[in-house]
């Protein structure tokens, strides 16, 4: 073989293993509440071993990770907030975005509640206390799905928080294992999913405080990155993984993941668009 042959081969073989590289990865943009919470670990090796494709997480707040998918710089989006997810589709950014799980979101507090507030069930009432009683809440602040859905909370019964910033409403700008470590040392409230308060070990005096109000429903979708707008995706594999997600072998998976005898999520697969 001469030197050019030898040369156009390796290049050849260079070019190929990486192209079967890239599709052997899929890259996921989601939520800190996910990652958080274990779910992922417990859930991707699982895909890996079905699919053969190894997932790569990015694990950001909601609003970071649409705009990491917005760039081109993932192939799967899985995130809970429905009106942005409906929105990076209809941009374009987006197709075949799919309900894929659900779980709820708390309010967690300090043992003494000082706002007086456990065991209510209207999210409303207790925040409303919260606010009255200045007791010190702390937000996420970080455009998260979490911090979406809180800002949404505030705003149904009037109050606005920005006012009250850095007087008994506090923001982080951090995840929600942070802003749950911030709260526990600090004895205030937040919002917190479900699921990653199950998986939280650092709790000290913290309490689940408020639960089973409708309002705190927490679901999550699925989107694959637009292969039309952004070529370079692997839109092969992004099919893959989500219709893997919202199968039945799925969604089975996400109901059998469990702490402490508990599920943190509860499957909600239903294709929205073909």
């Amino acid at each position: 073989m001469g030197n050019l042959t030898r040369l156009f081969f390796l290049v050849f073989l260079l070019l190929f293993t990486s192209a079967l590289s890239g599709e052997a990865t899929v890259t996921l943009a989601s939520t800190t509440s996910t990652e958080n919470s274990g779910l992922y670990d417990f859930l991707l090796p699982k895909f890996t071993q079905a699919a053969g494709i190894e997932v790569r997480v990015i694990a950001v707040g909601t609003g970071q990770a649409i705009k990491i998918a917005e760039r081109g710089d993932a192939d799967v989006l899985l995130v809970h907030h429905r009106s942005s997810e409906e929105r990076f589709v209809v941009e374009g950014y987006g197709v075949d975005r799919r309900d894929v799980m659900y779980n709820d979101f708390v309010i967690v507090g300090p043992e003494n509640d000082p706002a007086d507030i456990a065991g209510l069930k209207d999210v409303a009432k207790a925040l409303e206390n919260i606010a009255r009683a200045q007791s010190m809440f702390i937000s996420r602040g970080d455009d998260s799905g979490t911090h979406k859905k809180e800002l949404y909370l505030w705003k149904g019964i009037g109050r606005d928080v920005q006012a009250a910033s850095g007087t008994w409403y506090r923001e982080t700008g951090s995840g929600m294992g942070t802003t749950l470590n911030i709260a526990a040392a600090a004895g205030a409230y937040t919002l917190t999913d479900r699921g990653t308060w199950l998986s939280f070990q650092n709790r000290r005096r913290l309490k689940l405080v408020v639960e089973g109000d409708p309002l705190l429903i927490n679901t999550y979708g699925v989107i694959r990155v637009n292969p039309a707008r952004f070529p370079h995706v692997n839109a092969q594999g992004a099919r893959i993984f989500v219709e893997w997600l919202t199968s039945e072998a799925g969604q089975r998976a996400i109901e059998s993941f469990q702490v402490n005898g508990e599920n943190l999520f509860f499957s909600n697969s239903q294709a929205t668009a073909p």
